[in-house]
């Protein structure tokens, strides 16, 4: 593999725009009249380098864009009592199986740990055992949003899988 480099979603339209597009194309379906541009005002709100939540990840290889992973506030609106959640995590197909997504949820565990959190969440309906590689554990099979999904739970301890 290819160096790849993490960083924070940086403020600029052309990034924001591209990472954007790749979750409105894979999950925009989850929320009904979203549109790309309103993917694109939600996802600017999580550019740059915050102390506090919601922000955004992105994986670059050779300057290029290939992969991202958030961390916000609730992604469920079901279970607004568990917080804060890994979401968004999306790697281009020709960069999937080559540790791209496994470096950006490490990645995500260990700001989460350093703002303080003790615990993180995530939900999906089928990357179960991707995230059970990482340390992730099951605790709940539910119906959202017209979708069998899995919530899961990572203590942080400041160890990453």
């Amino acid at each position: 593999m290819k160096v790849v480099d993490i960083e924070y979603l940086p403020n600029d339209v052309e990034t924001i725009r591209v990472v954007a597009s790749w979750l409105h194309s894979e999950w925009g379906h989850l929320n009904p009249g979203s549109t790309l541009e309103t993917a694109v005002q939600r996802i600017s709100q999580r550019a740059g380098h915050a102390r506090k939540i919601p922000w955004t990840m992105i994986a670059r290889e050779e300057g290029s864009p290939v992969g991202t992973a958030s961390l916000v506030a609730n992604d469920m609106t079901t279970r607004l009592d568990l917080a804060p959640w890994l979401a968004s995590v999306y790697v281009l197909p020709t960069h999937r199986r080559r540790g791209v997504g496994a470096a950006l949820c490490r990645r995500v565990v260990q700001e989460a740990f350093g703002l303080g959190f003790h615990r993180i969440y995530l939900f999906t309906p089928s990357q179960q055992h991707f995230y059970k590689t990482l340390g992730w554990e099951e605790i709940e099979n539910t119906a959202y949003r017209s979708e069998t999904v899995t919530i899961m739970t990572h203590a942080l301890d400041g160890h990453q899988s």
